[in-house]
């Protein structure tokens, strides 16, 4: 459920931080190993760039669904293209099924998607420090 709530900016920086601080830590370990965990944390990277955006704007998502809710936030407001949209919620779903299920993750899903992933946290950083200005 999507609520409105008072615009954060604060806890949008320090989310931000945190998003920053897990990329450093992808970089740093040798995920091509372990390609569910490294999905996995792209996803929370992912997530955590939505979250401060939406706090941005005085939006907060809730309780089951929340992060499809948040995912079609960012296409409503036009922060990401429908490609991207349905890109990120495929993410979503993979992430869930080895985070609830216990489903692996295969090295290639990662290798043919991550360019993509990088480009969409990229995009979603220059968008969020602009609104943080």
């Amino acid at each position: 459920m999507i609520i409105k709530v008072v615009p954060d900016i604060e806890k949008a920086k320090s989310l931000l931080k945190i998003a920053q601080d897990r990329e450093k830590f992808i970089k740093s370990a040798n995920f091509n190993s372990f390609p569910t965990g490294k999905i996995e944390s792209y996803y929370e990277v992912i997530k955590e760039l939505a979250t401060a955006l939406a706090l941005t704007q005085g939006i907060k998502a809730t309780g089951e669904g929340a992060h499809k809710e948040l995912i079609e936030f960012l296409f409503e407001k036009r922060f990401i293209t429908e490609y991207e949209l349905n890109f990120i919620q495929d993410l979503r779903i993979k992430r869930n099924k080895s985070f609830y299920e216990g489903k692996q993750i295969n090295l290639e899903y990662l290798q043919s998607r991550e360019k993509t992933i990088l480009s969409i946290i990229s995009k979603l950083k220059s968008i969020l420090k602009e609104k943080l200005k």
